[in-house]
């Protein structure tokens, strides 16, 4: 068992060498514009949940998970040669929602925002 800084620290270099290869290496077009969110690895450094979105949504999520399943294995190879573990942690892949969320809930505060102008239009109408 690592401490729980360690366990960080090697989700943190998970996830930065994971994204320089979507970047550099990864060919399949499933995983075009996916970037990862987030990565954590459990103590015992049998598995690393790999956090995933793209610019395009939850729309892409079902393509983009299968994607990286079927290149799960090529993607624990590199890694391991990148990231100097006795052991690597098997990968698992899932869907981020947290961009989109953050997207709508932008949105919504967009919507009820009302200018200065408008406050005081209302607050004149009502008295």
């Amino acid at each position: 068992m690592v401490s729980k800084l360690r366990s960080q620290r090697i989700a943190d270099r998970v996830r930065e060498e994971l994204s320089d290869m979507m970047i550099q290496e990864v060919q399949d077009p499933r995983l075009e514009g996916v970037f990862i969110t987030d990565v954590s690895v459990d103590r015992e450094l049998a598995f690393a949940d790999v956090y995933v979105s793209t610019l395009e949504g939850i729309e892409r999520s079902a393509e983009v998970i299968d994607g990286l399943q079927h290149a799960g294995g090529y993607l624990r190879t590199k890694l391991a040669r990148r990231v100097e573990l006795r052991t690597m942690p098997r990968l698992r892949f899932h869907w981020d929602p947290t961009p989109e969320h953050a997207d709508q809930i932008e949105r919504l505060l967009k919507d009820i925002n009302i200018s200065p102008d408008q406050a005081g239009d209302e607050n004149q109408s009502d008295g």
